[in-house]
């Protein structure tokens, strides 16, 4: 099982899953490698650091590999089972499939999602997730200071971080645009909400987590919270 969301740091030591799947084998056991946040992208890929992909740990050796159908995958909330065939249709004909399977509409997100993998430059750009995680600073300041020209408020140096199930030492750099406090629970109550991170009686709304699309409508949700 990989730790999706929290690190083990100091003297530890874990087999590689190339010495898990020899095990399994010896014992003629099947091998399920829980991914956790679903990456597809090749482990190094930007900024996802040592995060394994489904690709590299079915080459180690893994029989079944689970993981999100959000998170890192940037899809809908779902779960995937890979694998090898004849571990995957028994998962299929069991009876608690009907209960859990996905419905429709999750089918045709999951689909879509997917398709943009068929060209990896494309999902870096276009699946919001992974736009994030690898947009470069320059490009966060901007938009940072064109939040600020529209509400008023200062830009700060900050530092994001991926969360959301995966990666919890990963920190990128990051800019916002700072306003007053009082406006966080306004803003969180706002319709779309716009939920910020009070820091030194500052609400700073990270950049980093915003389309050039969004920027408009936050500083209206900022302009419309300070008018009541």
């Amino acid at each position: 099982m990989h730790q999706s969301n929290f690190r083990v740091v100091g003297f530890t030591d874990r087999p590689s899953l190339e010495q898990v799947a020899e095990v399994a084998r010896g014992h003629g056991l099947p091998l399920v490698d829980d991914l956790g946040s679903g990456n597809l992208l090749p482990s190094n890929s930007l900024l996802l650091g040592d995060e394994p992909s489904a690709r590299e740990s079915l080459a180690a050796g893994s029989d079944l590999d689970c993981f999100s159908g959000d998170k890192l995958l940037g899809g809908p909330q779902a779960g995937i089972v890979v694998g090898r065939a004849e571990h995957v249709e028994r998962l299929r004909r069991h009876p608690l499939q009907r209960a859990l399977r996905a419905d429709k509409l999750t089918l045709a997100a999951l689909e879509g999602t997917l398709a943009l993998y068929l060209d990896p430059a494309r999902a870096c750009a276009e699946i919001p997730v992974l736009r994030m995680v690898d947009e470069p600073t320059e490009v966060v300041h901007a938009r940072a200071e064109r939040l600020a020209g529209l509400t008023g408020g200062t830009v700060e140096e900050t530092v994001a971080r991926v969360g959301g199930g995966a990666l919890p030492l990963v920190e990128l750099e990051s800019f916002a645009c700072a306003v007053e406090e009082s406006l966080a629970a306004r803003l969180r109550r706002a319709e779309p909400p716009v939920v910020g991170v009070v820091r030194d009686g500052r609400l700073l709304l990270d950049c980093r987590t915003l389309s050039d699309a969004e920027v408009d409508e936050v500083a209206a949700a900022v302009r419309a919270c300070r008018s009541r």
